[in-house]
């Protein structure tokens, strides 16, 4: 069997590619269409104009599926260590849970609504993603270490923990120099009154969704050790 088939494994492996993927061919496309600057533009910028809006906004919607239904099956995963062994608070894996829910209800803002048509709804669907994303990273690390030795390795565990902290670093000023920034444009020069919070805010910003990539690759290892099946009830109608 090819690896990326054993278990649930294939769900961590396409998520981690496509969203890698929707970052950098919107980045590339802008690129060559010159909407965007070659250092560091917000990653909204990316997909702010036709054409590029377009496969950034369709590739994001795939990218928070793939990842909502990634988290749900960590979840039933952890729901089963907790069964065995007791070693997972349902709580702590249920409020993982939905903290990854409202991230990517928040990604679905983002790539729904461009950061020069609809700003508020668009920073609105930021602010969740980034926040509840790395609330999400944060939780998976210490369920990480309390299920362990099932699922994760030791140093699975670490790396994770790195991650996250990497992440909750890097949130903090990708927002705050945003708010202090305000305007949104798509072209800065260095003469520019906010030039440098916008590099500080915007090189954030990419660090923290990466960081996200990285966390999901750490899953894939795991996810090859279980299967998820479905079960179909049917009620008596008669």
């Amino acid at each position: 069997m090819v690896w990326f088939m054993e278990g649930m494994c294939f769900l961590p492996t396409f998520l981690v590619i496509w969203s890698s993927s929707t970052f950098i061919v919107s980045y590339i496309i802008a690129l060559f269409q010159e909407d965007i600057d070659v250092l560091v533009p917000y990653i909204s910028d990316t997909g702010a104009v036709p054409p590029e809006s377009c496969v950034f906004g369709f590739m994001s919607i795939i990218t928070a599926f793939a990842a909502l239904a990634t988290m749900y099956t960590e979840y039933k995963f952890v729901e089963r260590v907790h069964e065995t062994t007791g070693a997972v608070s349902p709580y702590l894996n249920k409020a993982s849970f939905g903290f990854g829910v409202l991230s990517c209800v928040g990604m679905c803002f983002v790539a729904t609504f461009q950061e020069t048509t609809v700003v508020y709804a668009h920073d609105f669907g930021a602010l969740l993603f980034f926040v509840f994303g790395v609330a999400y990273a944060v939780l998976q690390s210490v369920i990480s270490y309390r299920g362990h030795p099932y699922g994760s390795s030791k140093a699975v565990c670490y790396v994770r923990a790195v991650i996250a902290g990497v992440a909750f670093l890097a949130a903090f000023p990708t927002i705050i120099c945003a708010v202090q920034v305000g305007t949104s444009q798509l072209h800065w020069t260095s003469d520019d009154k906010d030039y440098k919070l916008h590099i500080v805010s915007a090189s954030c910003e990419w660090i923290t969704a990466f960081s996200f990539v990285f966390f999901f690759f750490t899953y894939i290892r795991e996810f090859q050790q279980f299967t998820l099946k479905l079960t179909v009830n049917l009620r008596d109608c008669l």
